[in-house]
């Protein structure tokens, strides 16, 4: 389920990256009356903006959805993801008692002499 909500958002998000491209600015209209370029024939005579709008519309509501989708997958995993996540080694490892030192501590070697 994980690879296809992230296949979907990956298509959505070069779906949406292209649609975004492919529209015209602003200042695009006023090339257009001077006689420069066509009121955008290809997609009949309202223009490409009804239908690349919308279409942008579509794809950005699925990439939210994926978005979203993915950010609640993520954080309801009960699996420690990282190391900091591994809290209880550490508190186990700090509740042992220190090793206690041997009776020869590696100090000045004091014998004593027989009577």
């Amino acid at each position: 389920m994980e690879t296809l909500v992230w296949v979907v958002h990956v298509i959505a998000a070069v779906v949406l990256a292209g649609l975004v491209l492919m529209q015209h600015g602003k200042g695009a209209d006023m090339g257009a009356s001077f006689g420069s370029g066509s009121a955008g024939s290809l997609f009949g005579s309202s223009g490409s903006a009804n239908f690349l709008s919308r279409s942008t519309a579509v794809a950005a509501t699925v990439f939210f959805i994926t978005s979203m989708t993915l950010t609640y997958l993520y954080a309801n995993t009960s699996q420690p993801q990282g190391v900091m996540d591994r809290q209880d080694v550490s508190r186990q490892v700090h509740k042992t008692a220190p090793a206690q030192p041997s009776g020869d501590t590696g100090g000045s070697q004091s014998k004593e002499i027989p009577k």
